[in-house]
């Protein structure tokens, strides 16, 4: 079968396990058709289907277009391989001491044969080889295509089999070598606290052709995501800037240095440090609070500084603060700034998209179109609950006032940014999600604790999405993710104050696959029952 190149993109396609009767009988049917007409390896069958010998063992993976069986690649762990009946003494021609899997069946309908189909079958292919703890694929390589499996890594072994119509070279591929190859290629299951998963109907928006910023067209899909932000937030007013989460803050910041009188500035952790140096940078008028990372913000400490200090105007503080796993309440935090008479800010950055939220009665919140919401970083949110001016001593760009006056957006803007946003946005119809992110978490600190991993943050106060490993010093956090990264899974420790503090994060900011989920799981165990002696 004629293979494309693996460069190139993949957007239109899909790559999973095969795992519905429907997807099952198309395999057969593309089985049948590769391998009976275009390569004369089987006699033809009359109902079009061809199973295999091996079919209830193999495990198949297929690339799907639409809902369309367009890929397929098998995947086989049991001896004899297919190779051994043609190649006996298969091992003598074999590096020892290997965890071997077989690849057969490998076929891409002829329209399908694009940049990208086969390097997404092959990524998904190393991975589930990855989950089953091979390290080793044999495979019979067609003769014709012996230099795109080289350029993929695949070594020769032993002398050619099969027939003069299709004549086979035997190869292997080692895991490192592929890994080693296409490093920047292969795509890793990623529990990050960002960038997460992205779904393909959101990659496909962000490709769609840019707007005018000033048009129609831009206007109603702004205006669109803006409404629906403020339904999920429960927000009345909301701006949408280009920037991180960092500058979203720094909005509320500037809104903030505006208010008379002075105000605290609450921390429990990096994120909350990080708004201390953003009052600080702002020349505000502010005291910090600070309570113990892994704890949650001390609201007694708090309510006595507000009593001992009446002329507190506001209160700013990270309601999920993701460096430690915490999730700060958000209704004692309302409570505590309403009976003081105190305007309450809040970095909802990593929450909103993850939790249920009811920013009712909050005065300023900031989010991002990442993290929990799964569109791409890029854009900024700051929630308000109350008109705004523009003010002549703020910086144009950092005045919500002049964006809330603004008929649209008073700025260039970008249209694939905010059009990927409007798709993601379309998951949070009713509690679906929520329900689903919070069943994983629950499930991941479950599993956490059942194989006494040092869980940072205590149940009662923990964020569902993000958990904070404090691992022991004899066990470098940078082992423990580069473990799981030979796994294909990514988690956070690359970050200054985690690398500090030999801390590493799982992070579920959107449901996982559930093969995904289990394997990172049941990795987990792996790693630390191999670190940990």
């Amino acid at each position: 079968m004629p293979l494309p190149s693996l460069d190139g993109p993949v957007e239109t396609y899909r790559f999973k396990a095969a795992t519905e009767a429907w997807e099952l009988e198309a395999l057969e049917r593309l089985n049948h058709d590769t391998f009976t007409a275009e390569i004369p390896q089987h006699p033809t069958q009359t109902d079009g289907h061809l199973r295999d010998r091996f079919h209830a063992e193999n495990h198949y993976i297929v690339a799907l277009h639409g809902e369309e069986v367009v890929g397929m690649v098998a995947l086989r762990a049991g001896r004899p391989f297919s190779l051994d009946a043609k190649l006996p003494d298969l091992d003598r021609y074999l590096p020892p001491h290997r965890s071997l899997c077989e690849v057969r069946l490998l076929a891409i309908k002829p329209a399908h044969r694009r940049p990208g189909v086969f390097r997404g079958l092959l990524e998904s292919l190393v991975r589930e080889c990855g989950r089953r703890g091979h390290d080793m694929a044999v495979i019979s390589g067609a003769l014709r295509q012996a230099k795109l499996y080289h350029h993929m890594g695949f070594e020769n072994f032993g002398p050619v089999v099969g027939t003069a119509e299709a004549p086979y070279q035997p190869m292997f591929l080692k895991a490192e070598v592929f890994d080693s190859r296409f490093a920047g290629v292969l795509e890793f299951i990623n529990f990050l606290p960002g960038p997460v998963p992205i779904s393909l109907k959101v990659r496909k928006a962000l490709a769609r052709p840019a707007q005018y910023h000033r048009g129609p067209i831009f206007r109603t899909l702004f205006e669109g995501v803006r409404e629906d932000l403020k339904v999920l937030a429960g927000a009345p007013f909301v701006q949408i800037l280009v920037g991180s989460g960092t500058l979203a803050n720094e909005t509320v910041a500037a809104q903030l240095s505006l208010l008379e009188g002075p105000g605290l500035v609450l921390s429990n952790g990096e994120f909350g440090d990080r708004l201390l140096e953003q009052a600080q940078r702002w020349r505000m008028k502010y005291r910090a609070v600070r309570s113990d990372w892994g704890k949650p913000l001390d609201l007694d400490l708090i309510a006595k500084i507000l009593h001992e200090e009446p002329r507190a105007r506001w209160i700013w503080a990270v309601h999920g603060e993701t460096s430690t796993g915490i999730l700060n309440s958000l209704d004692d935090l309302k409570t505590l700034s309403h009976r003081h008479g105190a305007d309450l800010a809040l970095d909802c950055v990593s929450t909103l998209g993850a939790v249920p939220l009811d920013l009712r009665g909050v005065r300023f919140a900031t989010a991002a179109s990442g993290k929990a919401l799964a569109g791409f970083p890029g854009l900024a949110i700051a929630f308000h609950d109350r008109p705004l001016e523009p003010s002549e001593y703020l910086p144009r760009y950092l005045d919500l006032g002049t964006w809330d006056r603004a008929e649209g957006t008073p700025f260039t803007h970008s249209s694939n940014l905010v059009a990927a946003l409007a798709e993601a946005l379309k998951r949070f119809k009713g509690d679906g999600p929520f329900t689903a992110l919070a069943a994983q978490g629950l499930r991941l600190r479950q599993t956490c604790q059942a194989l006494g991993l040092p869980v940072l943050a205590a149940p009662e106060w923990a964020h569902p999405s993000a958990i904070t490993l404090a691992l022991p010093p004899e066990i470098p956090a940078s082992a423990f993710g580069e473990a799981m990264l030979a796994k294909h899974i990514q988690l956070g420790w690359q970050s200054g104050y985690l690398r500090e503090r030999n801390w590493i994060q799982v992070c579920v900011m959107v449901p996982h696959p559930e093969e995904d989920f289990t394997h990172m799981l049941r990795a987990l165990g792996e790693v630390w029952r191999g670190l940990a002696g």
